[in-house]
């Protein structure tokens, strides 16, 4: 437990002191738990991971280290115990047709989506259409929606870089060889480098994506649940898109 926990005090960029400051215990003591030589109760196990904003999941690991038991429950979305949950979502989901919106998991594996979504998928090969579907890989493989995003190179760095955030947060070795895999897809050698776009004054990064003869414009919010205890719903979260422009808004408001 003790080297696992010195890995995530590096990994927030912590010193010794820092740590043990905002728990409220002694340097040495810290330093005697990641050495091994001092066993945490359970409730100091939860302080610190509490104080290194360490993942539930991976504090259930911290847990079983340190020889408690885990405890933040692991069920499906479907589990009668998050039925309101699950209602929520879909709720979520619902209400913001006739825009797209979906939820996905810690791995960006889709685990729920809206009737509009479906009207931007037109083209896509049917093998990144099988269950379970990476959101990621359907975005930037080139047998996906990449050939059809106008900013490919812009909206490939964006993606990128919250894949690579959310690397250095959770340390999750899945997301780290998605990431791998992200990186070797072709992109065009004509292609510009990617940079802010000049539009909305620069404060967000728009997915330009053709679909016929439109070219829609969309930006999106992500929302997550605020105080979850289950690791299924801390892990979840919920993508919106919005309409940037009045032609891509009039476009979505048609009937399919």
């Amino acid at each position: 437990m003790g080297e696992q926990l010195r890995d995530w005090r590096q990994r927030r960029r912590l010193s010794q002191l820092a740590l043990a400051c905002d728990a409220e215990i002694s340097t040495r003591h810290l330093s005697f738990i990641e050495t091994g030589r001092a066993a945490p109760s359970r409730d100091m196990v939860m302080r610190l991971a509490e104080r290194l904003e360490v993942p539930l999941r991976e504090r259930n690991v911290l847990l079983v280290a340190a020889g408690f038991a885990p405890v933040f429950q692991e069920r499906s979305l479907d589990a009668p115990e998050l039925a309101a949950a699950r209602k929520a979502v879909d709720l979520v989901l619902a209400g913001h047709e006739p825009y797209p919106a979906l939820a996905i998991d810690r791995h960006w594996t889709l685990v729920a989506a809206n009737g509009a979504v479906n009207r931007l998928l037109a083209g896509v090969a049917a093998e990144l259409l099988a269950p379970p579907i990476n959101v990621l890989r359907l975005s930037l493989h080139p047998a996906g929606l990449a050939p059809r995003i106008v900013n490919l190179p812009e909206w490939r760095a964006h993606l990128l870089e919250r894949l690579r955030q959310q690397i250095e947060v959770t340390a999750d070795p899945a997301l780290a060889s998605l990431a791998q895999e992200l990186r070797t897809y072709h992109t065009p050698s004509s292609a510009p480098p990617p940079k802010p776009s000049d539009d909305y004054a620069g404060i967000l990064v728009p997915l330009r994506l053709r679909t016929g003869a439109a070219t829609l414009s969309l930006f999106s919010t992500t929302t997550v649940f605020g105080t979850p205890v289950d690791v299924t719903l801390s892990e979840l979260a919920l993508e919106s898109f919005f309409p940037a422009d009045a032609a891509t808004a009039e476009f979505l408001r048609q009937e399919p």
